[in-house]
């Protein structure tokens, strides 16, 4: 078969990204149950589990007591009510006369200046009476009693531990979308982080140290950002040999995710202007990544609507592209709790080429938000 000079340009094009690809995949999707094998460590250092919760009194009454009875020797858990007006307020005042390690810290709301959740979280950990700190959300709820033993298993020689929390998603397109976005984003920060490339952890469930927080000033260099008080602060603090992962499953800690394209729009929007933040050298890792992921497509589709009487070169190219990302992904999905996307890996993976379209085209017009 002889090809056109424009033919095979296309075709390079296409192969060139291809191999970025497989690169990434082999040298950061890979690995995974090794990492597992490595959590078998235990520590019994008393722990602070710290929640910031705003009108989430539903939550904190179906999600609360599974965090307060957690089989672990010593720990205290630390609410902060920010603000409430759902009648949280008395409800933790109801469940602090009941458990003895429960905290509760009360902040009061300031119309003329809306403080937001890193102020939350920064009283909170100046509440905490111990020195390791574990982070969830108020609608979270872990996958079992040993959470808090399996999350703090290598405190005593890391100072931050990466932890899991999959999304609980409806059965429908969106849930599809967020599923393979979820367990992407998953295998990213934890293949990063095991090659001390650390650039971010997720705020449902995290740990680290007090000192670690303080020495770094807290949130004081992006408080003006809404979020990042998981990623932005685990850039900031991260270190080649003071971080690691937990993939334990019984570590993993659940939320419900968005239901609406409209919650989860304003979500992945939220988390585009944080990522505007970003060290220059996470950009390039994973704008390189995103890049390379588009520019295969579109180059694929490009070949097979100008020729299609060859379409199965473009083709072929694309299945080569799936055989080795599911051998990759595979392990991961099925630790992570997302097995459905590994059984239909190329339905999953064309959504999350439209998904990387749609955002990486509006996130150029998105400008960072701020609490002014």
């Amino acid at each position: 078969m002889d090809l056109s000079i424009v033919q095979i340009l296309i075709l390079g094009v296409a192969l060139f990204f291809l191999v970025i690809l497989i690169a990434y995949f082999l040298y950061f999707f890979t690995g995974f149950s090794k990492a597992l094998k490595t959590n078998s460590n235990s520590s019994k250092l008393p722990v602070s589990v710290i929640i910031a919760a705003r009108n989430e009194r539903k939550n904190l009454e179906q999600y609360l007591p599974l965090i307060l009875d957690q089989e672990y020797s010593e720990f205290e858990v630390v609410v902060v009510n920010d603000g409430s007006h759902d009648g949280t307020k008395g409800f933790l005042e109801e469940l602090d006369a009941k458990y003895d390690r429960l905290k509760v810290v009360t902040l009061e709301i300031d119309e003329r200046f809306q403080k937001g959740k890193k102020f939350a979280l920064t009283m909170g950990i100046k509440a905490a009476q111990y020195e390791h700190l574990l982070f969830t959300d108020a609608d979270c709820y872990p996958d079992s009693k040993h959470w808090i033993t399996h999350m703090t298993s290598q405190l005593e020689s890391k100072e931050i531990v990466l932890g899991i929390s999959p999304l609980v998603v409806k059965n429908n397109i969106l849930g599809s979308i967020i599923s393979y976005e979820t367990l992407h984003t998953s295998m990213q920060y934890v293949g990063y982080a095991r090659k001390e490339k650390t650039y971010m952890g997720v705020g449902r469930n995290l740990t680290y140290t007090k000192e670690l927080f303080f020495k770094n000033k807290g949130f004081a260099s992006h408080q003006h950002i809404l979020s990042g008080d998981d990623d932005l602060f685990i850039q900031q603090a991260a270190s080649k040999s003071n971080t690691t992962v937990c993939l334990s499953p019984e570590s993993f800690m659940y939320s419900p995710a968005p239901i609406s394209w409209k919650q989860w729009r304003h979500q992945k929007l939220r988390h585009l202007s944080t990522g505007k933040e970003y060290k220059p050298r996470f950009k390039r890792l994973l704008g390189t990544y995103s890049f390379a992921h588009m520019m295969l497509y579109s180059s694929v589709i490009l070949f097979m609507v100008l020729y299609p009487s060859i379409w199965y070169l473009g083709f072929a190219i694309l299945g080569f592209k799936w055989l080795i990302q599911w051998a990759t992904i595979i392990k991961p999905a099925q630790l992570f709790a997302a097995k459905k996307v590994a059984y239909a890996l190329p339905y999953y993976d064309i959504l999350y080429t439209l998904f990387l379209f749609f955002f990486g085209i509006i996130g150029i017009f998105i400008k960072p938000k701020t609490w002014n």
